[in-house]
């Protein structure tokens, strides 16, 4: 009859064929949802509907905003982790926006467009650097590069 190596190759086989037809049915693509909903369909008005688009709530698109982005370094032209940035408009006095730089020292922040802005990079142990950043200009972006230096006589 057959040898035994034979039937586990045959068994395998036809393994591998049902498991790919499985894995097949599986990532075959959803059919798509119906153009119309149960309400069109039956002319009604959902009764959460007319609520919704009187509450004035919608999600916020980050399509106009303007991204600050750069890397922060130390004196030696290392990566600086941990820095504390802070944004704020260029005509008031409170910050608004606050990040931390992560293990490569990069950090990104999305504000509105159409103010100047300024950036506040801080560490402790080094002098505090700022950047005036000017969001009316047209662009979606802005990259920053800080170069951190220690204050004079200070402990690191």
């Amino acid at each position: 009859m057959f040898q035994p190596r034979r039937l586990v190759l045959l068994g395998t086989a036809a393994l591998m064929v049902s498991l790919a037809q499985g894995l097949a049915r599986s990532q075959a693509p959803a059919p798509p949802p119906a153009s119309t909903s149960p309400s069109q369909r039956t002319g009604t008005t959902p009764p959460n509907a007319a609520k919704e688009s009187k509450s004035g709530k919608h999600k916020y698109s980050h399509a106009n905003d303007f991204l600050i982005r750069g890397t922060v370094f130390t004196e030696a032209a290392r990566a600086f982790p941990g820095v504390q940035l802070r944004i704020r408009r260029a005509t008031e006095k409170k910050y608004r926006w606050e990040s931390l730089t992560n293990s490569r020292g990069e950090f990104a922040m999305r504000v509105p467009q159409g103010s100047e802005y300024e950036v506040l990079a801080r560490a402790k142990g080094f002098s505090d650097q700022t950047r005036a950043i000017d969001a009316k200009n047209g662009l979606n972006e802005d990259n920053l590069v800080f170069r951190m230096q220690p204050v004079p006589g200070g402990k690191k």
